[in-house]
């Protein structure tokens, strides 16, 4: 009997879901302001799904599959820190001082994740989009994020849903995930089962509830001096002043600045879709999933603007699922796969264990060749 945990760091709510022999037995999802404050609350609720063959831990941005064991104890944090949040520790405890919401929530997860070290317990770290070799490379260049550990997993849950209601094998499966969260957008192709493109949030077309759109380079170098705190900016919440997602919803009619942030995002998914059909030219649905497609209006503007491009429908839970977002359940599908349950073949198939490297391997602008050089970033490969 296979037991496993994955644990999805999202932006309004960390969850937990563990999987034993393909089934779902134990969930939990805690506001991310509660781990903020206290990193020991992710620590407990772990303990509560114990015993564990296997956990995924929160990845971030995504690295090659990667044993907690395997990194050197001097170099844990550094190396959490660097690869997946990338920032770094002095970074982070700067906001922190500010009290800066974004801050609190990476250093809650460093701190967590130091705790699973020191305990010993089976954590494994996970790859994103672009540490995937079904992803040719020329599509890397010059990108970080092509969609978070998170974007990745949902991917996942969705080549199972796919599969499963069309009675297909994972080599017909064919989609366009479209992945709503509460900080960050993605969109993410799959094609033969496997995926082999993404927009992650910060690189998206147009804005996310919190982020703001890929930004103009004129922008960036104009502005000149940016933080981590920057990326939870500029988007919905930063135009409009309002922070809940339902009482945005509310104002379309009423306020003018809350339709120009709701045709700038729906536009941007619209524009996101339409460059993913480059690399998969017939997908046989359009799968939406996240925190904001649990709202009917924003369900309807989907489908609506998604149609024309294929059948638009929400991604299908995991039966037994009752409080989980999907993000979350597809960590469970990856940490039960990858210890040998009853999705292995699912993770065989897209080649997870075969991903290689961070998300830093595919930058060729001379700065940042300077900001390697300049010891910011401890080795990887240790």
């Amino acid at each position: 009997m296979v037991r496993a945990l994955g644990i999805d760091p999202g932006t309004k709510s960390m969850d937990l879901c563990a999987l034993e022999d393909g089934k779902v037995f134990f969930e939990k999802t805690i506001p991310t302001e509660k781990v903020a404050k206290d990193p020991s609350i992710i620590i407990n609720a772990t303990k509560e799904a114990f015993p564990l063959d296997l956990i995924v831990g929160p990845s971030g941005y995504g690295v090659e599959l990667t044993k907690i064991e395997d990194i050197p104890t001097k170099k844990f944090e550094d190396w959490y820190y660097n690869y997946i949040l990338l920032t770094s520790k002095e970074e982070i405890l700067e906001a922190v001082k500010k009290k800066i919401f974004g801050a609190l929530v990476y250093y809650s997860m460093a701190k967590s994740a130091l705790v699973m070290k020191k305990r010993k317990w089976p954590v494994v770290y996970i790859p994103g989009v672009i540490n995937l070799p079904t992803v040719p490379e020329f599509r890397k260049i010059n990108k970080l994020d092509m969609g978070t550990a998170d974007k990745m997993c949902v991917a996942v849950l969705g080549v199972h849903d796919q599969s499963e209601k069309f009675s297909i094998p994972y080599k017909r499966v064919s989609f366009i995930l479209v992945e709503l969260g509460f900080g960050y957008n993605a969109v993410i192709g799959v094609e033969n089962g496997r995926i082999v493109d993404g927009i992650g949030g910060t690189t998206f077309p147009g804005i996310g509830f919190l982020t703001s759109s890929a930004l103009d380079f004129e922008l960036v170098q104009l502005v000149g001096n940016w933080s981590k705190e920057d990326l939870f900016l500029g988007g919905v919440a930063s135009i409009t002043k309002i922070l809940d997602e339902k009482k945005f919803i509310e104002r379309i009619e009423k306020d003018k600045k809350v339709e120009l942030a709701w045709n700038s995002m729906f536009e941007g998914i619209e524009k996101a879709v339409a460059e993913i059909l480059i690399s998969v030219k017939k997908p046989r649905e359009i799968l939406f999933s996240g925190r904001l497609t649990r709202i009917y209006r924003i369900r309807e503007e989907l489908e609506k603007r998604l149609s024309k491009f294929a059948n638009v429908r929400k991604v299908n839970s995991l039966k037994g699922v009752k409080i989980t977002k999907e993000t979350a359940q597809g960590y469970g599908i990856v940490a039960e796969g990858l210890a040998k349950g009853k999705f292995s073949k699912l993770i065989e198939w897209m080649k997870i264990k075969e991903a290689k490297g961070t998300c830093l391997d595919y930058i060729y602008h001379p700065k940042f060749y300077e900001l390697k050089k300049s010891g910011k970033f401890v080795d990887f490969y240790y």
